[in-house]
């Protein structure tokens, strides 16, 4: 029987998403909005760390604040706020590595097993995208580097859905039921409290 490769880090860009409006929080950044003491941003970026041989922040705003988190940061062409699917478009454009994976800002649970079980999966797939059984979540992606200019393409033609542009792919889901509670996200001021005493309680169990 033959051994699974190593998981391939030096080939994975990572790519905090941290382009929206963030409407449901008052409009401001949630990337930016304290978890624990510190930024959501930065727990997601500490996450894909050591999953990746790089990792950056698609942002379109406070740019010197989320580079302060020791990072690069890269706005979207337009600085429209489009939505995530121009944030990865934005972040398959800066990737310098075969494989780029996703992660919102806004999950700060986001696991460092992310990368390693979507690239178990993904086999000759383009994207793998996460899922807890019939639940997918699209932000939480890892997809071949080489679809920079399709979802470029598909902006350029007004597509704004992630997953109208993942249907013209060879996209998996993969059920990451040990991952439910790192795919958590806030959305609103209380969620965020929600989900630091949800996050106290899993430290205590």
């Amino acid at each position: 029987m033959s051994e699974t490769p190593p998981y391939p880090q030096a080939q994975i860009t990572g790519v905090v998403l941290a382009g929206g409006r963030a409407r449901r929080m008052g409009g401001d950044d949630k990337g930016l909005a304290s978890f624990n003491g510190t930024p959501m941003a930065a727990h997601v970026f500490a996450a894909l760390k050591p999953q990746c041989s790089r990792v950056i922040i698609n942002a379109n705003r406070n740019l010197d604040v989320y580079a302060a988190l020791g990072c690069e940061v890269f706005a979207d062409h337009d600085g429209e706020f489009n939505g995530p699917l121009a944030g990865i478009a934005r972040g398959l454009e800066c990737s310098d590595t075969a494989l780029t994976l996703f992660a919102p800002c806004d999950s700060p649970l986001t696991s460092t097993q992310l990368g390693p079980l979507l690239w178990n999966a993904l086999a000759e797939a383009d994207i793998a995208m996460a899922a807890v059984g019939e639940r997918t979540h699209p932000v939480f992606a890892l997809i071949r580097t080489s679809l920079a200019d399709s979802v470029k393409e598909a902006i350029a033609a007004g597509e704004r859905k992630i997953d109208r542009w993942y249907a013209q792919h060879a996209t998996i889901s993969v059920s990451l039921p040990q991952l439910a509670e790192s795919f958590l996200n806030v959305n609103r001021p209380e969620d965020l409290v929600e989900l630091e005493q949800r996050a106290a309680s899993l430290l205590n169990a």
